[in-house]
């Protein structure tokens, strides 16, 4: 008699894992373009009277050793572009395009790295002290482990398209004054008057750069940024 309930419990943990895994549309970047996975982006968070619209790049969350694992930090200089990232799925499946609602590993691309004990994957800090706390977006993260999945949410239409939100299952990317010149910190948030909304900004190859490649732009290919 209950082999009915334990199959539609089992189809429907199989439906929700393929929503998890076919997500939505296709993500678009600032040029009009789908964003691909396992390709070079800026995440460039919208410009607006309070935020200098200055891009991601990794830094110490704390002005005491040990500085590492690093956070997530927007950078203060607004002409900045951050530092690159690129978008990989937690486990092999056949898809080109970043998807809206599709969970995927965020990792920061650099030859260049101050913490070499730690991965370059984001992750939620789940080691918070406080459970009304809420945590630190980090570096460090585990592809297939789920405090290292995010997926990529529509925030804005018509005039505002292409903007968007990053978010988990359990809350979304925001922003709180960090250690360093009060530049923000990218935490995981349910307050809405914290969210961060991005864009993102496909990274040309240096070596074949055109003139749309901004000097910024190279140097946030080679080091770290300046923040």
């Amino acid at each position: 008699m209950k082999k009915p309930s334990v199959i539609s419990f089992l189809i429907t943990l199989l439906l929700a894992a393929a929503v998890c895994i076919h997500g939505g549309e296709p993500v678009i970047d600032k040029d009009g373009n789908p964003v691909k996975l396992r390709e070079k982006y800026f995440i460039q968070p919208v410009k607006t009277k309070t935020n200098n619209g200055g891009g991601l790049v990794p830094a110490t969350t704390s002005i005491l050793p040990p500085y590492c694992p690093l956070g997530v930090t927007q950078t203060i200089l607004p002409d900045q572009p951050g530092l690159p990232v690129s978008f990989t799925l937690p486990y092999v499946v056949e898809e080109t395009d970043v998807l809206t609602s599709l969970v995927v590993n965020i990792e920061f691309k650099s030859n260049i790295w101050a913490c070499n004990e730690f991965s370059k994957f984001w992750k939620v800090n789940e080691t918070s002290s406080s459970a009304s706390e809420e945590p630190l977006i980090l570096v460090g993260g585990t592809r297939r482990e789920p405090n290292s999945w995010f997926m990529i949410e529509i925030a804005g239409e018509g005039p505002e398209a292409n903007t968007y939100k990053l978010t988990t299952s359990t809350g979304t990317v925001g922003a709180v004054p960090g250690v360093w010149f009060n530049a923000p910190q990218l935490v995981l948030t349910k307050d809405n008057a914290k969210t961060v909304l991005v864009k993102f900004k496909k990274v040309e190859d240096v070596t074949t750069a055109t003139t749309s490649t901004t000097r910024v732009e190279k140097l946030g290919l080679r080091m770290f940024p300046f923040y």
